[in-house]
Formats: structure tokens, sequence, C-alpha cells
């Protein structure tokens, strides 16, 4: 292992809008939390609804240079059906977002230009549909071949706030990675962005398909920008993008779209729904705040899969029945999902479903075993999990529980604590120490 520093180890083993403050460096800490923690904290933040990046082109637009878009003309999974640009960044205005988001900005090394795509994918049933994603591209010289990161963005309720609509939170990372010198994929997941329905929150299955056709339509948007991917590829994503990455990179023993897995980097994930998560939001080491709005979502997402609930009413109290489904809708942002739900669990859930919570049974037992066992498989790439000792959204034993999973199969998987930080600052912690690890591990 090419250690980050002494510090950071833990004893485990094994649009030009350059002058829009990130919502991460604005973010609002309603009652102590950090906003982004249950079954996969990662939010954005909690502000103002997003603003509409006008000077994006429609739908439909040509490419930066007028040329027409791709568009597929057959239903394979990936296939490219659009492609607009979205943003077009200096080296300097990079730099200037990056610090906006109190990130680190030493990797910075070239400008960026983002696309969004649209491409065909499968729902959770399996039936075609569209999704899309945020692709960028590095200023580099033409020629030169780029390893591919994908990135997998946490929780998000207002499906505006994705990688490929809004220059905000989502974006940050693939700038950082592009900057750095490599193509990134970043998936704005089924029901977020321009993607039809409702998102189906932290369905890692739907999240891995949707995923892995962004890595299709990516190497076809290359293509058409004339540019070139190689096999390279490099997975990283925060809190629910963590459980995300490493559900993705357990397919990649059956292969992942032509590519080969050189590194994954995972961020404050909840690799351990049974085991820690759901017990964390319980005892206290997840902040109240966090606990009922990722409670919330999950149920009501979760639900229309693994039928926990008949009616809303068997599991949340009133008032809070009649408006739960509605306020998890893809449409309302947080600000205005928070003031509608409770302070605590126990005034948000009825005392028979609190008290089966505690030892889930039926669709609740289903759903979290769905979504749970991403750790329990041998990696063929260097892992290293990325944690904060000091996260109560997410809290640091998910990672070392998913490294200890991982050293039942005889891999050492650091657990590199970032310090005593909240949920949002392990991000920025972690982020320029894996765009560096990215730059030479693998390749």
């Amino acid at each position: 292992m090419n250690a980050e520093s002494a510090n950071d180890a833990d004893s485990t083993p094994g649009t030009n809008d350059t002058n829009s403050t990130p919502r991460h460096a604005r973010s609002v800490r309603r009652g102590g939390a950090a906003l982004a923690a249950l079954l996969l904290a990662g939010l954005t933040g909690l502000t103002a609804a997003p603003a509409a990046q006008g000077a994006e082109g429609a739908k439909g637009a040509g490419t930066a240079d007028g040329r027409p878009a791709a568009v597929a003309p057959h239903s394979a999974r990936g296939a490219l059906l659009d492609i607009t640009p979205v943003a077009d960044l200096s080296r300097a205005e990079v730099a200037a977002f990056l610090k906006k988001g109190e990130f680190g900005t030493e990797t910075v090394r070239y400008g960026v230009r983002a696309y969004r795509l649209t491409y065909r994918t499968v729902d959770t049933q399996g039936r075609p549909t569209t999704a899309t994603g945020l692709f960028v591209l590095p200023k580099t010289e033409r020629h030169r071949a780029l390893g591919l990161v994908s990135d997998a963005h946490g929780t998000m309720v207002h499906r505006d706030y994705a990688p490929s609509v809004t220059e905000d939170f989502g974006r940050l990372i693939p700038y950082l990675h592009a900057a750095a010198g490599k193509a990134v994929a970043a998936p704005d997941y089924l029901g977020l962005g321009k993607g039809p329905g409702v998102h189906p929150y932290m369905d890692a299955r739907s999240a891995v398909t949707a995923s892995e056709d962004m890595l299709r339509a990516s190497r076809t948007a290359a293509h058409r920008e004339g540019r070139t991917l190689s096999e390279d590829l490099y997975l990283t994503g925060f809190s629910q993008g963590g459980q995300v990455t490493m559900a993705l990179a357990r397919e990649a023993k059956r292969g992942l779209a032509g590519f080969t897995v050189r590194a994954v980097a995972p961020v404050s994930g909840p690799y351990d729904l049974s085991g820690e998560e759901m017990p964390a939001l319980f005892d206290g080491r997840v902040n109240d705040t966090s606990a009922v709005f990722y409670l919330s979502y999950f149920l009501v997402a979760q639900n229309r899969l693994h039928s926990i609930y008949k009616d809303p009413s068997d599991v949340f109290r009133a008032p809070y029945a009649d408006r739960v489904e509605q306020l998890f809708d893809s449409h309302h942002s947080e600000e205005e999902v928070l003031p509608a739900l409770p302070k605590t669990l126990k005034e948000l859930l009825t005392p028979a479903f609190y008290e089966r919570t505690q030892h889930p049974t039926g669709g609740l037992k289903e759903a979290l075993a769905a979504n749970d066992g991403f750790c329990d498989w041998k990696p063929a790439a260097p892992v290293r999990l990325y944690a904060a000792r000091g996260d109560t959204d997410v809290p640091i034993q998910n990672a070392r529980s998913c490294a200890a999973t991982l050293a039942t199969h005889g891999v050492r998987a650091p657990v590199l604590d970032q310090g005593g930080v909240p949920h949002m600052e392990s991000l920025g912690k972690a982020a320029p120490k894996i765009a560096r690890w990215f730059a030479t591990a693998g390749s």
C-alpha cells in the first residue's frame, strides 16, 4: 500500500457558473446534524432549490464544436442517445470552484469540459428505460488515451441536484478527477437528472446497472468528441455512492463494459446496513435529523420494491403518514422536506413499527438484505476505505465492518480515518488523496 500518511491509517486491517458557491460549502446544519446520514448519506445540503443552467444547450443540442449530437440507432444497454455540453472551465475556474467547495486544489492540472449524456439502461424490473449522467473530459492532448473514473454520488432528493443538471456539490468530484487528467463518468442514477420516474433510493442493483451503462455511453461520447478511453477504470463514490462503488466493483468479476478496475476508493459509505447503519440510527451514533430524513426516504423508496407496508399509517404516525410519500417524489428539495418531518424517530414511527426496526422482518428485512453484502467477496484491484471517526451520518464502523469482511477473503483494505470531522467534510479531506492515488494506481 502506498500509505497516505501515518495519521490517516486506521488500525483496522484488511456551465461556467463559477460564482455559484457549491451547496456543500453553504449547507445548513439543522438540529446539529450534518445532513448526509442514514442508509446512506451524502445529502447535497440545505439550500435553495437548484437554479436552471441557462448556459446549457437545449436537449438534443450539438456538441461544443456545433456538430449534431450522437444518437443511438438501437436499443442496446448503454447506447448513447444524446450528448449536451453543460460546462467549459479553465484550470483557474476549476480551482476556484473546488476551493469554494472546500476541496484541496493541489491535483488540478487542466481545465475541463462537461457533458450531459442521455443513454439507455434498465429499470428496477429490468425493463428498458433511460437515464442521464455527467461526463467530464480534461483539456489534455487529444491523442492521449484517458483512464476513466466512475464517481457515484451521495443521497439526493430533488432530481435537479443531480450532477448532469446543476453545477453544484455533485460536480466537485467529477471536476477534481478530470482536472487531474482522467475522464469521469458520474451517473445520475434512475429517476434523477433528466431520467423518467421516481428515484429508487438505496436500490444498489439499479444504481449498478445505471452506472455500468453510463460507462458504455461514456466510451461512445469520448469517441464522439475525438477522444479515446483506455481500459483503465477507477471507482469512487461518497456516502450512498460508497455503497454503490463497492457493489459496482463486485460486478468487475464478470466484466464492466470492457474496462479493467485498477483501484477502488469509496468514501463514508453505509456498507453494513443491517449490522451497523440501522442500529446506529437508534443508538445515538447517527444524529436525529439525519436518522429521520434518511429512514423516511429509505422506507418510502424501498416499499415500492419490497412491500414494507400496505398503507403509510402502518409505519408512520399522523400527520406524517399523509405526507411522507409525496415528499419523496424527486420534486421536493431538502428545505421543503425537512420542516415537514418530526425531530426524532419515535415521533416519526408508530410504536409497533419502531419495535419492528429493532428486529426487522418481512419486506424491511428483505430491503436491508438486498442492499447488504457488497464487501463479501475478493476484489482483484486494491481497495482503500475512506471514513471519519467524527461522522454522525454514516459511522466509521461501516468501513471497519467492510474491511473485516474483505479480510476474510484475504484482502487487506485499510480504513483511512479522516479524523473527527462530520460526514460532508470527510469527502473534502479524502477526495484529493484519492485523486493522487488514482494518478499512480495500476496504470
